[in-house]
């Protein structure tokens, strides 16, 4: 296939979801780029996805496996764009053939963030009174948080930010839990409340960092795409989505990870929860940033020889029964 990138038109066409998340994220990339590639001109494309189509009905129960990226994914097959930009959390562990994972960004703070009703401003979430109603649309959050606070009513929340948000501040909901890293790129940090300590939570695989996905076969555009790319940011999530992948868990089960890198050495926590929190189990490993990869794996089989397995699978069952 002849590359984009030496095209006599010098354009690159660029996929993005609609959201106003998405698209303050693909102009991000695509100023970055041009910063680069001033000679190339990227348009971008926008698309709307399942995901962002059914707006009221629970993730989990939608099905999650490219529920946020599956027609930017045809649109790329079809070539009718050249590359995607997604929150990676949002991008499943396994790619369509054909497409590869080219390049991932420098990941903004990837923690879970508390966002209260103006009537809770002086509370934390360890001080947040009996039956408070806390909404959040992630199973992974909900797990955790029932292990840690079963006295809060937990409801379902979906909608863009703006969205959300109004819910909060018109008192359906007493709090948020939201990603720190959406705010901020939205330009909405003051609303975040608290930082959810990992103690308490363990962030979603990829979560704060954007992939950008394009057609394997494209080595010039790949090579162009590898310019914004962040070598640590990249490290960590690659151990995390090996680790995620390896239990075959998709975006929308309660699988949460924590990675750091000192000195070269990368250190990898991960948890899995049932949907009611009774059960969790969770591990580290450390090991060469290196082989990041390897040590997802190998988080992934001390997990599952620690019952992830049987987790999972219940959660798996309880989905496809509607529960």
């Amino acid at each position: 296939m002849t590359s984009v990138v030496k095209s006599a038109t010098r354009t690159i066409r660029i996929g993005s979801r609609k959201s106003q998340l998405a698209l303050v994220q693909t102009y991000w990339v695509r100023e970055q780029l041009q910063k680069s590639f001033p000679d190339i001109n990227f348009e971008v494309h926008t698309m709307s996805t399942q995901g962002d189509k059914i707006l009221d009905v629970a993730l989990a129960k939608i099905g999650d496996k490219g529920l946020f990226t599956k027609e930017l994914e045809l649109g790329m097959i079809n070539q009718e764009i050249d590359f995607a930009v997604h929150s990676l959390k949002d991008l499943p562990t396994n790619l369509p053939e054909g497409l590869t994972l080219a390049a991932i960004t420098e990941r903004e703070n990837p923690a879970d963030a508390l966002v209260v009703h103006e009537k809770y401003k002086d509370k934390q979430i360890d001080t947040l009174p009996e039956g408070a109603v806390i909404g959040t649309s992630s199973l992974r959050r909900l797990a955790q948080l029932r292990n840690r606070f079963p006295h809060f009513t937990f409801k379902d929340v979906r909608g863009n930010l703006n969205t959300r948000l109004a819910k909060l501040d018109a008192g359906e909901y007493d709090a948020l839990i939201l990603a720190a890293a959406g705010l901020q790129r939205l330009g909405m940090g003051d609303r975040v409340h608290q930082i959810i300590p990992k103690e308490i939570s363990l962030h979603a695989v990829g979560q704060g960092a954007l992939g950008i996905e394009c057609r394997a076969d494209d080595q010039d555009l790949i090579s162009l795409l590898k310019a914004i790319e962040h070598p640590e940011t990249r490290d960590r999530c690659l151990a995390e989505r090996a680790f995620l992948r390896d239990l075959e868990g998709g975006c929308q089960v309660p699988i949460g990870v924590n990675t750091e890198i000192q000195d070269g050495n990368l250190t990898l926590t991960g948890v899995v929860a049932s949907v009611d929190g009774q059960n969790i189990v969770k591990d580290t490993v450390t090991g060469s940033a290196n082989n990041a990869e390897a040590l997802g794996t190998e988080l992934a089989n001390l997990l599952r020889e620690q019952g992830a397995k049987e987790i999972l699978e219940q959660i798996f069952a309880e989905i496809q029964r509607g529960s």
